[in-house]
């Protein structure tokens, strides 16, 4: 007799709390820009290579995180991972000079990079047969969970402390996870005897292992033949140089150049995460019943309408930046549902997640260059108003892009997958 509760849901617990602990880890740079200026002195510029350094490896390093995981298990790269991660943290806070952060931020990068996106699609593709949508959903929104743990305290112990302790955190939380991993986590549904969560039979197919960097360009090699795999690389590098790489890096310096304090800012990316939680969820769910097409075409609409926004919120006193979280938080990760699901009916369900990791290099490539083009932009100008409008212009162009995903592709995509 089978359990009540399928085993997929646990596993699919140990992925979220995962995600929410690497999504920590990834925003909290932006809590440190103000502070390592006050104490070292440093520029914007200069410290957001680091930060654009971390989000561009973070992206190149999931098409090879994906190989990795099919070749020596989920298990051993994630806890690999974490202990990175744990190191990176543990030595940002002996940091005394400039060409030091780089390091730190590549660490962070790869470390983050073999957990983040690769982990929550290859256990969703593996384990979920239904509720497919909803759990990526749910596994993008520990981005926002994330956020709306650690952020709203660093900013309180930054106030009263410093900056050290916050890092000091993140790197014991990294190292808490890592029995849960142990524990909780098996690589298939096969390794208990069961099917994936919604199907009927247990599939014991397993892929060959071969060389995970030959493996990852291989897949690469074949992708840059489909224009499908252009569009939604294209349009998920518009997706993280309007996310990731400049609001959540830069929004709190920018409120720090309208007089809002670190604490207030941290509370104000806390509340779009509470909004994106509720957003990629929602669109998770959405993504099993509608043209995955069509909401990519209204995420970045949307998102788009709410960058050009942002300048002018920042004048409206305590009414425009509220709106603004708002708006935003309800899209900013929403786009990850529909993007994997139009990846699966691509190229399918079992080199999906390989062919995804090359998508969100692109999302990563397009942080990584806007975190520092826009720290680069406040430095010389003093300010990230245009950063902000030409995201804005770029995700109305993504609306137009995803357009152009063919039709047979996107009726691919199971009504209730």
């Amino acid at each position: 007799m089978r359990p009540r509760v399928h085993y997929a849901w646990f596993v699919a617990a140990a992925t979220f709390a995962t995600l929410v602990t690497v999504a920590g880890i990834l925003t909290a740079p932006t809590m440190f820009i103000v502070p390592m200026e006050k104490e070292f002195g440093w520029s914007d510029a200069t410290i957001s290579i680091a930060i654009g350094l971390q989000i561009a490896l973070f992206g190149l390093t999931g098409p090879f995180a994906a190989a990795a995981m099919e070749r020596f298990g989920v298990r051993r790269t994630v806890v690999s991972a974490l202990c990175l991660l744990a190191i990176a943290e543990f030595s940002v806070t002996h940091v005394r000079y400039a060409w030091q952060l780089p390091i730190w931020g590549a660490a962070v990068g790869v470390g983050a990079g073999c957990i983040a996106l690769m982990f929550g699609t290859t256990i969703a593709t593996r384990w979920f047969e239904k509720r497919r949508g909803v759990v990526l959903g749910i596994f993008a929104g520990g981005n926002a969970t994330g956020a709306l743990i650690f952020l709203p305290a660093f900013g309180q112990i930054i106030d009263h402390v410093g900056w050290r302790p916050c890092a000091y955190i993140l790197s014991g939380v990294a190292l808490c996870i890592i029995p849960l991993i142990l524990l909780v986590v098996r690589e298939r549904p096969s390794d208990l005897d069961l099917p994936a969560y919604g199907a009927t039979e247990v599939d014991a197919t397993v892929p060959a292992r071969v060389n995970p960097i030959k493996r990852a360009f291989n897949t690469l090699s074949e992708a840059s033949r489909s224009r499908t795999f252009w569009v939604l690389a294209g349009t998920f590098f518009i997706c993280g140089a309007s996310t990731n790489g400049l609001i959540g890096a830069h929004l709190v310096p920018a409120c720090g150049d309208h007089g809002i304090p670190e604490s207030r800012a941290a509370g104000l990316l806390a509340a779009m995460g509470v909004f994106d939680l509720v957003g990629t969820t929602l669109s998770g769910w959405l993504s099993d019943r509608y043209s995955s097409r069509w909401l990519l075409f209204w995420y970045y609409g949307l998102r788009g309408v709410s960058l050009l926004f942002l300048p002018a919120a920042f004048g409206l006193g305590i009414v425009g930046l509220p709106i603004f979280a708002a708006f935003y938080g309800l899209d900013w990760i929403a786009t990850v549902p529909p993007t994997v699901k139009l990846a699966v009916a691509a190229f399918g369900k079992v080199r999906a997640p390989l062919f995804f990791g090359w998508i969100a290099a692109g999302h990563q490539l397009g942080a990584g260059i806007t975190a520092f083009a826009a720290g680069a932009v406040r430095s010389q100008i003093g300010s990230y108003d245009d950063a902000f409008i030409t995201s804005g212009l770029l995700c109305l162009g993504g609306a137009a892009l995803i357009l152009t995903i063919s039709r047979s592709v996107a009726a691919l995509v199971p009504a209730r997958a």
